[in-house]
């Protein structure tokens, strides 16, 4: 009699969540940005947004919640109702805080259910002007030659472009030195300026110097090369095998979000990354489609954080 509860049981919750998925979205629904307006999380937000309120019929509104390397943001969203009318567009570092922070204010491991991975921005690996390195294979060799001699900018301890610089470091055999920055801002304009040499610089931030000659592009740290700078080799192709590295956005919604809608959600955003406006625009920024529905996406973000935690022990990065 109690197995015959539990099956009712079942099929009354499975027929309730049917129910909801089909009336799905109810309101508005808000997009948790976890970083600052004017950032590259920020922009994906507000291209991918209007796009999915087309197809959901209702209005989803971006709300930035910055602070403490994207925890506070995806803190509310791990409190939220998981009815899929709270969401969150993350970044990177959703992938690195689990190894980097001793306590989190959830357990990134089961607190959201993503729904999409939406793109990939490989970082370019620039130096200034007057760097006597031409390509990859001379700055190993400079950075043996004189251990330690050779340093690059972040923007910050645990930040893309330090894990970038010490995922090369640690393939590449090297001793470098770390110059954290307050931001990839002021890291890039002290870059350009000739105060440190070397950066794995966001491609969107900077493949504008390099089209204006302030900075030289030695390599792509993504698996090929990238059609807004097809000069630049891959890591791989300019001698570093094995070297692959993104920064990437994608939405989350909280853990138990009913299966139908995440269908629903990713659905929207599918169409949302597949219309010629918002493809022109990640192209123009150097990146690339993804759009992985929420198997592929949970499967990439394990494999995220698995390298991740790796380089971060290996490297002994803490938290600023």
């Amino acid at each position: 009699m109690k197995s015959l509860y539990r099956i009712v049981a079942a099929c009354a919750l499975a027929l309730a969540a049917a129910a909801a998925a089909q009336s799905f979205p109810t309101k508005p629904i808000r997009l948790i940005v976890t970083y600052p307006p004017g950032g590259g999380a920020d922009l994906m937000a507000r291209l991918v947004a209007p796009k999915m309120a087309e197809t959901l019929g209702q209005p989803v509104v971006v709300e930035n919640k910055p602070g403490a390397s994207g925890q506070i943001g995806a803190a509310e969203v791990a409190r939220a109702a998981p009815d899929g009318h709270t969401l969150m567009l993350d970044a990177a570092n959703h992938a690195v805080n689990p190894s980097l922070f001793p306590k989190l204010p959830y357990d990134p491991q089961s607190a959201f259910q993503p729904i999409s991975l939406l793109v990939q921005f490989p970082n370019v690996l620039v130096v200034t002007q007057g760097f006597p390195a031409n390509d990859v294979k001379d700055l190993i060799a400079l950075a043996k030659a004189k251990p330690g001699s050779v340093a690059f900018a972040s923007s910050g301890n645990g930040s893309a472009q330090h894990l970038a610089g010490e995922l090369f470091r640690q393939k590449a055999g090297v001793e470098m030195t770390h110059v954290p920055y307050k931001g990839g801002g002021p890291a890039l304009n002290d870059v350009i300026g000739g105060q440190v040499p070397v950066f794995f610089a966001n491609m969107a931030s900077g493949l504008p110097h390099i089209k204006a000659g302030k900075l030289r592009a030695l390599a792509i740290t993504g698996a090929k090369r990238s059609s807004a700078l097809p000069e630049a080799p891959t890591m791989s192709e300019a001698g570093l095998a094995g070297y692959e590295v993104y920064e990437w956005n994608a939405i989350f919604a909280p853990a138990g979000t009913p299966a139908p809608v995440v269908g629903k959600l990713f659905d929207a955003i599918s169409r949302a990354m597949q219309s010629a406006d918002v493809r022109e625009r990640v192209a123009a920024l150097g990146g690339e489609i993804a759009a992985l529905p929420p198997g592929e996406t949970a499967a990439f973000i394990r494999a995220q954080t698995d390298l991740w935690g790796r380089v971060v022990r290996a490297g002994g990065i803490k938290a600023e």
